[in-house]
């Protein structure tokens, strides 16, 4: 196979819905592949599928390339890189095999194809045309579709750099059509003429376009252009080993997305599904072309494990600057804060919002997470935890609430070192421990007993709204007038 000096393959969607992960992968390893040995990564719109391609889905596949960092060379907006814009390429190229004798005319209708199918249905066998206007000099005059003519004997041989060599025998092959009786070239036809034109040298692309690749291959010969690698990788699939469906929950970017996880946690996710690097787990982007290599790809199904997902969402938060989170949370925070939300935009400050971040980093997984547990900074508990009142709020919470109340307003300084050093005399001055008041305080300013250290949650709460909230807090208690005996 001559080969092109500079690799060059390609990401070729149809715009016909969602972005299903295993679309972004397919990208992905392109994208990987290309970087790793600095070549061209090319972005082409398969939207011949009339009936179901849109210019809304074309704006959403490029968006969530972007989304996800996996930057094309070659492709849209530039013109001819969408294949409703290619016809009068493919129509040449369709001349020319007729005319040089290697596709024909066929008169057969559908009407006809439809009763060769039921006759092959009904003796179990698979339907394969039989060539009925191979050799019948169907005029041009005659409505009719161009079929290519594939050979009657032998194999066709696919080389595939990652399942290696898959024989298909071609008396199993049939002659199949180029161009339909309606003048629109099918999608088999535009991929070869695609690939050929947009000089691809490698073809990364799923194991379900395997049985296609033996028509393309006599197709490259017919035209006579060198056949690119083929490398075909394996399926995504659900836990059950089933194919990946909505019956197993997210299965698009755009869910994902929505979701919160972070770009760099699903590339990195996606990257290790079929590849592996040694027992690595964490990669950024670059790390991904740095290492990539079709070698390292299997031939068997990956499983799409969630929890494994969300284990590397962590890893990426976990790691995110806080500026980085801000940014990114800020979506998430109006689904979470609700419609009757009243935060000012004060409360939204990119410096607030990094500090917010930094403090709920170790405890999140996604975004909405991350959103849903921050609620408490933007506005006061709407009620307590039940087993955290129980627990703390005994017949001596309300003088406890009293005095935190009166210590917090003669406190100056309000930052976390210095709450620290308070709460710990004071709870010396009381003979408690340190836990007793700052759960109390967390309850208060919270709602549970759970959070990012107390102190530095009152600190970005700020000295006036802390206090408002154990004001409320001692009100609650003092309503609920636990019983004798309830705590300490």
């Amino acid at each position: 196979m001559a080969m092109s000096d500079t690799v060059r393959v390609r990401f070729a969607p149809s715009p016909t819905g969602s972005f299903h992960v295993g679309s972004a992968r397919t990208a992905l390893f392109n994208w990987a592949f290309a970087r790793h040995h600095k070549g061209v990564f090319i972005l082409r719109i398969e939207d011949t599928d009339s009936s179901r391609s849109t210019d809304e889905h074309i704006v959403q596949i490029l968006d969530v390339l972007r989304w996800l960092g996996l930057d094309w060379d070659e492709g849209p907006p530039t013109p001819g890189y969408r294949q409703t814009e290619r016809f009068d390429i493919y129509r040449a190229h369709g001349e020319r095999l007729l005319l040089e004798g290697r596709a024909y005319r066929c008169r057969c209708t559908r009407e006809i194809l439809d009763a060769l199918r039921a006759a092959a249905k009904a003796r179990k066998e698979q339907f394969r045309y039989p060539g009925t206007c191979r050799e019948a000099g169907v005029p041009a005059s005659e409505p009719h579709a161009l079929r290519l003519r594939m050979p009657l004997a032998g194999q066709t041989v696919v080389e595939d750099a990652i399942l290696g060599t898959v024989t298909f025998d071609n008396d199993t092959l049939d002659d199949w059509i180029l161009v339909r009786t309606d003048g629109t070239p099918t999608y088999n036809f535009c991929v070869v003429v695609d690939d050929v034109t947009m000089k691809i040298t490698h073809v990364i692309r799923g194991n379900d376009h395997l049985n296609n690749t033996p028509k393309q291959i006599v197709c490259y010969a017919a035209l006579g252009y060198a056949t690119p690698l083929f490398a075909h990788i394996p399926m995504i699939l659900a836990p059950d080993r089933s194919k990946m469906s909505k019956r197993h929950g997210a299965t698009t970017i755009e869910e994902f997305r929505d979701q919160g996880i972070l770009p760099e946690a699903l590339v990195n996710y996606l990257a290790r599904l079929g590849w592996s690097h040694g027992d690595d787990e964490i990669f950024s982007p670059k790390d991904i072309a740095e290492h990539f290599a079709l070698a390292q790809v299997g031939k068997a199904g990956a499983v799409f494990d969630r929890e494994k997902l969300l284990w590397v969402s962590y890893e990426w938060i976990r790691a995110a600057a806080p500026e980085r989170l801000a940014g990114a949370l800020t979506p998430f925070l109006g689904p979470a804060l609700g419609p009757a939300s009243a935060a000012s935009a004060a409360l939204f400050d990119p410096a607030r919002l990094a500090a917010i971040a930094a403090s709920l980093k170790e405890r999140s997984r996604t975004l909405v997470e991350m959103a849903e547990q921050a609620v408490f900074y933007f506005r006061p508990p709407a009620a307590y935890d039940a087993q955290a009142t129980a627990k703390f709020w005994g017949p001596e919470a309300p003088h406890r609430y009293a005095v935190l109340i009166k210590r917090h307003q003669a406190q100056e300084a309000f930052d976390p070192e210095s709450l620290e050093g308070l709460y710990r005399g004071l709870a010396s001055e009381m003979g408690l421990k340190l836990v007793d008041l700052a759960q109390l305080t967390r309850i208060a300013i919270t709602g549970k007993t759970a959070s990012p250290p107390v102190f530095q949650v009152a600190v970005l709460l700020g000295k006036a709204e802390t206090i408002a909230r154990l004001k409320a807090a001692l009100a609650a208690v003092e309503r609920a007038k636990p019983p004798v005996g309830a705590g300490r």
